[in-house]
């Protein structure tokens, strides 16, 4: 084989997206709070763009008649103007031309709230523990995780405290010995480890177990358990409820119980099967996740970004855009394009590149409002069954089926839908909602997954809880419907539906 170096040349044709194609696809993906962010930016870096208020709307095809008028008139003003200073400074210089309003953008600013730290912490301070204790207190907070659990054992929270004090000693002894010589040292001392702050030792197990009663003790019930067995003896402890049969059945037969094992349970404790489930069921007042009422999540505010609504027996589909302005282009910085002979090369190529940026984004906004207005109408189209009498009657329906109908791309659509919302008279819905897999029936007609489970759900509420339906019963109650279905997509289905199996249903 000859190596070296050489030279030939080749045609190819590839394919490659521009920027603007990329920012296109990024606004397709956005909800309407994240857009309305993403144009309050772009109208500060860009000054040929501004906002249209809804008012302004309908006096602007006027005042368009009116611009042709004075257009004669500006331009013998024009030659007063210093335009490099006009675009560095705007137009508050040269003193002829009326002052423009300027607008205001306040930018949403994140308050601290109160979180379970916060609320854990002050109680602590209420109580008079030693310097020691709340060093060892700081530890178990910080494994405390956002659900009340702790999430280390005492073992490792011991061996991190305990390193922590090691490594401060170890630094505080490099101190103190760098201007030592190897004769001064303290006899025995060992410069690796350094010598421990006096009044300060290691900790030990039992400190920790000291420890963790107090932080158990705090505010909510449960909070610093270990698992949840732990967490719903303490919520009872705390019900001073440590005599009932509900206490014996979480403290001694956890197990069994969570396995609903009824009959075996009351032989063990000499009770009727009947007093073991109501004893059972009073644990739904507790509370299994005690931290995340204090977790300082921001609850999930949804603003759905189209309506749907029936007018006239027929249903309407609308962009909830009203909050949002309309763009246009800025007609102060229009003007300063129509004369390019009086600019530099430099502003030239300025406006140039902020004028194309800004009528671009115009026309990706209104792409954008479109091609959602197409895939909504689609959707609305074929799920009206759906909104006329529920989610049984849900049909099935995928990407794209949908893309293949408005002559778009799969991953158009799938942007489109992602992370969007539509109100409904069925309520408030996310776009991906409305697609599902789909079922054969006996009729040759397709059914939709998600309906199939809301008529598996239905099924068990209804069920004679004495004897629940077993998965190949409901393969079969199904079957009668002309719905064809396997037993491990029964499973499945009812898993994802939180559904537990029959035998962990049943009640006597």
């Amino acid at each position: 084989m000859k190596t070296g170096l050489s030279q030939h040349l080749g045609q190819r044709q590839e394919m490659r997206i521009n920027p603007r194609l990329y920012q296109a696809m990024d606004m397709l993906y956005m909800p309407m709070l994240d857009l309305q962010q993403h144009l309050k930016q772009e109208l500060l870096v860009n000054p040929f763009l501004e906002l249209l208020e809804p008012e302004e709307e309908e006096r602007d095809t006027v005042d368009r008649e009116v611009d042709k008028e004075k257009e004669k008139e500006q331009a013998a003003k024009e030659e007063e103007m210093d335009w490099e200073e006009i675009l560095l400074n705007g137009f508050d210089v040269g003193g002829t031309r009326e002052q423009h309003e300027q607008l205001e953008y306040t930018e949403a600013v994140t308050v601290q709230s109160r979180d379970l730290m916060d609320h854990l912490r002050e109680q602590l301070k209420m109580l008079d523990l030693t310097p020691r204790q709340i060093l060892l207190s700081e530890e178990f907070l910080g494994n405390i995780k956002d659900d009340g659990f702790l999430a280390a054992s005492l073992e490792e929270i011991v061996g991190s405290v305990n390193q922590l004090i090691t490594s401060h000693a170890r630094d505080n002894a490099d101190d103190d010995d760098e201007d030592l010589e190897e004769g001064d040292r303290a006899p025995g001392s060992d410069p690796a480890l350094g010598t421990l702050p006096e009044g300060i030792t290691l900790y030990g197990l039992e400190d920790a177990e000291e420890m963790l009663r107090i932080i158990q003790a705090l505010d909510p019930p449960g909070i610093g358990a270990r698992d949840i067995q732990e967490c719903l003896l303490i919520q009872l402890r705390d019900r001073e409820e440590t005599e009932t049969l509900t206490y014996r059945l979480v403290s001694e037969a956890f197990n069994d119980l969570i396995a609903h094992r009824w009959n075996d349970l009351a032989r063990r404790f000499g009770v009727p099967a009947v007093a073991v489930q109501t004893a059972a069921d009073s644990l739904a007042s507790l509370d299994p996740k005690p931290g995340l009422k204090y977790s300082g999540k921001d609850d999930g505010y949804i603003t759905p970004d189209l309506i749907v609504n029936k007018i006239d027996n027929e249903y309407k589909v609308f962009l909830n855009d009203t909050g949002m302005p309309r763009l246009r282009l800025s007609r102060a910085y229009q003007e300063v394009t129509r004369d390019r002979k009086r600019l530099t090369p430099e502003n030239r190529e300025f406006i140039a590149s902020k004028m194309n940026s800004a009528t671009w984004m115009i026309q990706a906004i209104e792409q954008r409002r479109q091609t959602m207005l197409k895939v909504m109408n689609f959707i609305v189209d074929r799920q009206r069954e759906f909104f006329e009498k529920g989610i049984e009657y849900l049909k099935p329906l995928t990407l794209r089926e949908v893309a293949e109908v408005i002559n778009m791309h799969e991953s158009t659509v799938s942007r489109v839908t992602n992370e969007k919302y539509v109100q409904t008279p069925r309520g408030v819905l996310p776009l991906k909602f409305f697609f599902s897999s789909a079922l054969s029936t006996s009729s040759g007609e397709d059914a939709s997954a998600r309906s199939i489970r809301a008529k598996l759900e239905k099924m068990v509420a209804d069920e004679n809880t004495a004897k629940p339906l077993t998965d190949q019963q409901i393969v079969h109650l199904f079957q009668e419907q002309g719905i064809k279905i396997a037993r491990r997509t029964v499973a499945k289905y009812r898993d994802q539906l939180g559904i537990l199996p029959a035998r962990m249903r049943k009640r006597v």
